[in-house]
C-alpha cells in the first residue's frame, strides 16, 4: 500500500517572478467604478496570475465628443504592468453621447454602436485611440462581452450583426496598433459554440482575429471539453485556426447572491472546489489562457437604470476576495482572501510558467481499497484526469471525481500504475500541502504502482520531480 506523509507547502510566486502563465483573473466592471483597484493590487500580485482582464469603458473615457481620457484606466493598466501581470482589455460597452437609448442604461452596458453612421464613426474613432494610446503596454483586445445575452445586446441578439461589428472593430484596432492581438467571440450561452458562432463567422469574422473567448459558468466542469472541442471544429470548418481563450468561468461563495448561477447552495469552500476543476479543466483542454471571474466581490451592475440606484445593487460574491458595501453598492473594506484565493494562489505555483499539456504514461486499476472498508477504487471512466509538462521540467498529473458540488463532499482512492519517472509528491491545492508518496511496489519493467491514493471531488496532483515547497 502507497504511503503519503505531509513535508511541505507549496512555495507562492508572485506574477512578477513568472515570465509567462496560462492563469488568469477578471478585474472587470471599473468602467462603472465598482470597486476601488487600489484595494486589490498587492494582493492581486501576490497570487501568481498573469492575466487580467479589464473593460475598456467607452462612457468613463469619452465623455465629449471626440475628447478622451484615458487616466484612470492608465492608472488601472500600469499599476498591474509594475507587478508583473499581463491586462488584457475587453472593448465595451455604449456610450450615451451618441445613443438615446443608452442614456437609460447604467453604463450603457449592452449597447452596442451599430444603429446610425454616427455610432459607428464614433466607435471606429474610440478604438483606434485606445489601441494607439496603449501600443506597448496592452497587446490583447476583446470586442465585446457577452454578445450572445440580451443582457449585453440589449435590442436583440444578433450574431450576424456581431460578426459584422467584430470585422469593423478589427479593423479600426489594426489601423491604432497593427501588431495587437483581435478577440472575438465572448459567448457564454451552451449552444453558442455551434449555432451563435457558425453564424458569426459566416461573416468572415475569423479572417480578423486571432482568438476566439467564451465563458463557462456551470455547476459542472463536464460542458468545457464539449465548448473547447466545437469551436475548434467550427473553426476547421471556416479554414480558421485562431486560438481558444476561456474569457469568464467563476462561482459565487454565497447562496444570496446576484448574477450566474444564483441559486445554488454556495459556500466559500464550494466556491475554491469549483475553481479549481474549471481551471484545471480549461488548462487540461490546452487554452491559450484561462481567466477565473472575479478579483473582488462586486455588485452585477448588468441591468441597472440611470437614476434608479436600487436596479443595480445587485451584489455578487464571485470575488477571490470579500469585500463590503456601501450605501451606494460601491465594494470597500480590507477585501479579504477567501479559500478560493489560496486555492487560485497554489494553482498558479504549480503550474504556472511554461506548461505543455500532454499525455502521459498511466493507467487506473479498479481493486478494493482495505481502508475504506473494501469499497471499490475509482475507475478511469469515474475520474477527469490528464498530464502536464510542468514550467521545471517535472510532470505532473490532474485527477478528481466528478461529484455533485451543491450536495457533496466527497473522499475516495485511485490507484494507478505508471512509467512516468522522478520522485512522487502529491500536492493539494486546496490548502497547498505536498506529501511525499512513499511507493510499494516497482515491478520488473520500472514502472511504478500506487495504490489507494487519496481522490477528492476537487483536483489533487501528482508530480514527478522537482517541486519547489516550503518546510512545514
Amino acid at each position: 500500500m502507497t504511503s503519503i506523509q505531509p513535508i511541505g507547502r507549496l512555495k507562492a510566486k508572485a506574477a512578477s517572478e513568472w515570465t509567462e502563465s496560462r492563469l488568469g483573473i477578471g478585474f472587470e466592471k471599473l468602467d462603472r467604478g465598482v470597486f476601488e483597484p487600489e484595494r486589490a493590487y498587492d494582493k492581486l500580485g501576490k497570487i501568481g496570475v498573469k492575466w487580467v482582464r479589464l473593460q475598456s469603458g467607452w462612457a468613463r473615457t469619452e465623455k465629449e465628443p471626440g475628447k478622451y481620457d484615458f487616466k484612470w484606466l492608465d492608472d488601472i493598466v500600469d499599476n498591474l504592468i509594475s507587478r508583473g501581470m499581463l491586462p488584457w482589455i475587453c472593448l465595451c460597452y455604449g456610450n450615451a453621447l451618441y445613443d438615446d437609448f443608452a442614456k437609460e442604461i447604467f453604463g450603457a452596458v449592452g449597447c452596442p454602436p451599430i444603429y446610425t453612421e454616427e455610432q459607428k464613426t464614433a466607435w471606429h474613432n474610440y478604438v483606434v485611440e485606445t489601441a494607439r494610446h496603449f501600443k506597448g503596454r496592452v497587446k490583447h483586445f476583446e470586442v465585446w462581452n457577452e454578445p450572445d445575452g440580451l443582457w449585453c445586446w440589449k435590442k436583440g441578439v444578433s450574431a450576424t450583426d456581431l460578426g459584422n461589428f467584430v470585422i469593423d472593430t478589427a479593423k479600426a484596432l489594426k489601423e491604432g496598433n497593427e501588431d495587437c492581438y483581435v478577440i472575438g467571440g465572448s459567448v457564454c450561452t451552451f449552444t453558442a459554440t455551434v449555432d451563435y458562432m457558425h453564424e458569426a463567422l459566416s461573416t468572415g469574422m475569423g479572417e480578423y482575429i486571432d482568438g476566439i473567448t467564451f465563458h463557462e459558468y456551470t455547476y459542472t466542469e463536464e460542458n468545457v471539453t464539449q465548448k473547447v472541442c466545437s469551436l475548434r471544429g467550427l473553426c476547421a470548418l471556416h479554414g480558421i485556426s485562431p486560438e481558444i481563450i476561456q474569457g469568464e468561468s467563476g462561482a459565487q461563495s454565497r447562496a444570496d447572491g446576484h448574477g450566474a448561477m444564483w441559486e445554488g447552495n454556495w459556500t466559500p469552500r464550494i466556491q475554491a472546489k469549483q475553481l479549481l476543476r474549471h481551471l484545471t479543466i480549461d488548462l487540461l483542454n490546452d487554452v491559450k489562457f484561462t481567466s477565473f471571474f472575479t478579483c473582488v466581490d462586486m455588485i452585477e451592475a448588468l441591468n441597472g437604470k440611470v437614476g434608479d440606484l436600487a436596479s443595480y445593487l445587485d451584489y455578487g460574491y464571485f470575488g477571490v476576495l470579500g469585500a463590503d458595501f456601501n450605501e451606494e453598492g460601491l465594494a470597500t473594506g480590507n477585501y479579504t482572501p477567501k479559500p478560493s484565493y489560496y486555492a487560485l494562489q497554489n494553482l498558479s505555483s504549480l503550474l504556472g510558467g511554461k506548461l505543455k499539456v500532454m499525455d502521459l504514461p498511466l493507467i487506473f486499476i479498479h481493486e478494493p481499497a482495505p481502508h475504506l472498508g473494501g469499497i471499490m477504487t475509482a475507475k478511469a471512466s469515474e475520474t477527469i484526469y490528464g498530464g502536464f509538462r510542468l514550467d521545471n521540467g517535472a510532470y505532473a498529473v490532474a485527477y478528481w471525481k466528478p461529484e455533485d458540488l451543491m450536495t457533496t463532499e466527497w473522499t475516495g482512492a485511485v490507484t494507478m500504475k505508471t512509467a512516468i519517472p522522478g520522485e512522487v509528491h502529491l500536492v493539494d491545492p486546496m490548502d497547498g500541502t505536498v506529501y511525499d508518496v512513499t511507493t510499494a511496489e516497482t515491478d520488473k519493467y520500472g514502472s511504478t504502482l500506487l495504490k489507494f491514493l487519496p481522490s477528492k471531488d476537487y483536483p489533487l496532483f501528482l508530480v514527478f520531480g522537482q517541486l519547489t515547497m516550503e518546510n512545514l
